[in-house]
C-alpha cells in the first residue's frame, strides 16, 4: 500500500469590519454580531504521514507559535481522528504569514487548514457541515477560516451566515510588537462596561449594504469594533498607529478584532502602498502589510 502524498492547504487571515459585543454570558462567552472578511494574507498547513502527531512552524514570529497539543492545528487533527476512531499520526508543518496573536485569526486559520489537510490525507471525505462542526469545537473564529469570503457570525461567532460582497476592498495592516490575548481583551471589555447596559449585538444594515454594493467609502463610515476601547486600554500605543495611518490617507482605521494589529481601509492599491510606507516610517508599528478582500477560505493546493 503506497504512502499518501502530503497535502498542503492555504488558509486566509480575517478582519472584523464590525464586531458588536454583548454582555458576558453565564458560560463566560459573549454573544456577538461579528462581520468577518477574509483577507489575502495566508498561512499554509502541510499534513504529511508520520508515526505520531508533531507540529513544526516557520515564518515571521514562528518562535511564538506553540508546537504542543495546545496548537489549534494539533487539536484539529486530534478531534478529526477521534471522530473516525483512528490515531492522529501526522506531521503538521505551518508556513506562517498571518501575524501571530494579532487579532487576525492566525491560530484559527491553522486549525481550519489542518482539519482540511488531515481529512484529505486520511481519505475521510468529511462533508463541509461535519468539518464546520469540528471547527466550532475548536474555537469561535475557526468556522470562518474554513469558509472565507464574508460572513456574519452570531452566537459566540461560530454560527455563520454568508454575506454577498460586490467588489474588492483594499487594506493595510500594521503589525504591532508583541501580541494581545483575546480572553484578556474581553476581560478588559467587561471591566470597562461594568454597570453599563449593553444592547443586544446586531449587524449594521449600512455596513451590510456597503459590502453588498462594494462601496468603499460607505464601508469606511460603518466600520466598528466594540473591543477597540479595551485593546487601547491595554495597549495605549496603538492610538499612535491608528493616527499615523489616518494621517497618511486611510479612509478609516480600527483595531483588528482583539488586536493588536490595526487595520486601515484604503481607496486602492496605490493608496495602500502609500499608507503602508508611511506607517513603516512612523515607527509606530513593526511592519505594515497590504492585502485585499474578500479572499477564499481554506483551499487545498495542487501537489
Amino acid at each position: 500500500m503506497s504512502t499518501p502524498r502530503p497535502v498542503t492547504v492555504r488558509v486566509p487571515a480575517k478582519v472584523n469590519v464590525q464586531l458588536a459585543v454583548g454582555a458576558a454570558r453565564p458560560d463566560g462567552f459573549h454573544d456577538l454580531a461579528n462581520v468577518f472578511l477574509a483577507v489575502s494574507l495566508y498561512d499554509e498547513v502541510t499534513a504529511t504521514p508520520a508515526s505520531e502527531l508533531t507540529v513544526t512552524c516557520e515564518g515571521p514570529d514562528a518562535d511564538k507559535v506553540p508546537l504542543d497539543r495546545t496548537n489549534l492545528a494539533a487539536r484539529a487533527a486530534e478531534l478529526l481522528a477521534a471522530r473516525h476512531d483512528i490515531s492522529p499520526d501526522v506531521h503538521l508543518h505551518i508556513a506562517k504569514d498571518i501575524p501571530v496573536a494579532g487579532g487576525m485569526a492566525g491560530g484559527s486559520a491553522d486549525g481550519a487548514g489542518a482539519l482540511l489537510a488531515c481529512d484529505a490525507l486520511w481519505g475521510l471525505g468529511s462533508t463541509r457541515d461535519e468539518l464546520l462542526e469540528i471547527c466550532a469545537e475548536l474555537g469561535s473564529d475557526v468556522p470562518f477560516s474554513l469558509i472565507g469570503g464574508a460572513a456574519l457570525g452570531t452566537g459566540r461567532g461560530e454560527k455563520l451566515t454568508a454575506l454577498p460582497v460586490g467588489g474588492t476592498f483594499h487594506w493595510v495592516f500594521a503589525v504591532a510588537d508583541g501580541g494581545l490575548s483575546t480572553p484578556t481583551v474581553f476581560g478588559e471589555f467587561d471591566r470597562l462596561t461594568e454597570g453599563v447596559e449593553i444592547p443586544e449585538p446586531a449587524a449594521s444594515p449600512d455596513l451590510l449594504d456597503a459590502l453588498r454594493t462594494g462601496d468603499t467609502a460607505a464601508l469606511a463610515g460603518a466600520l466598528a469594533n466594540d473591543l477597540q476601547a479595551a485593546a487601547l486600554s491595554l495597549r495605549p500605543s496603538l492610538a499612535a498607529t491608528l493616527a499615523a495611518g489616518t494621517e497618511a490617507g486611510a479612509l478609516a482605521a480600527l483595531v483588528s478584532g482583539s488586536g493588536p494589529t490595526t487595520a486601515f481601509l484604503v481607496k486602492d492599491v496605490e493608496a495602500g502602498r502609500a499608507v503602508a510606507a508611511a506607517l513603516t516610517a512612523s515607527g509606530t508599528c513593526r511592519t505594515a502589510r497590504v492585502a485585499t478582500s474578500p479572499a477564499p477560505g481554506a483551499t487545498a493546493l495542487p501537489t
